[in-house]
């Protein structure tokens, strides 16, 4: 696992760099699945400032940042540092409102 650790840093340098982070599959103008795709039309819907990161460009990426969150699927949103979760958790956090209240929290939206 040695192997994980420049991954991790890599993974911890971005989300300690941008307030909101969106490990996907493609890039947020081409997302490359359907959960990512997801996702990135919830944050774009809100006027979130997030970033991108496509982990299939990286194999040690993409299962670096499954094994960083302990999380088994991508894409994975970032907040403020905080791992919020999935495509699933956050459609239902969008849905029920709890996402825009989060994000307004963190300043991050009106």
């Amino acid at each position: 696992m040695t192997t994980d650790i420049p991954v991790h840093d890599f993974i911890g340098q971005t989300i300690a760099a941008n307030p909101v982070v969106l490990f996907m599959k493609g890039v947020p103008d081409q997302p490359r699945c359907g959960f990512s795709a997801l996702v990135v039309q919830v944050l774009d819907h809100m006027g979130v400032d997030y970033i991108g990161v496509d982990v299939l460009q990286d194999q040690d990426l993409r299962e670096g940042v499954k094994s960083f969150s302990d999380w088994p699927t991508i894409p994975q949103l970032y907040v403020k540092g905080e791992f919020i979760g999935g495509a699933d958790i956050i459609k239902e956090m969008f849905q029920s409102g709890e996402l825009k209240t989060h994000m307004a929290e963190q300043g991050l939206i009106a």
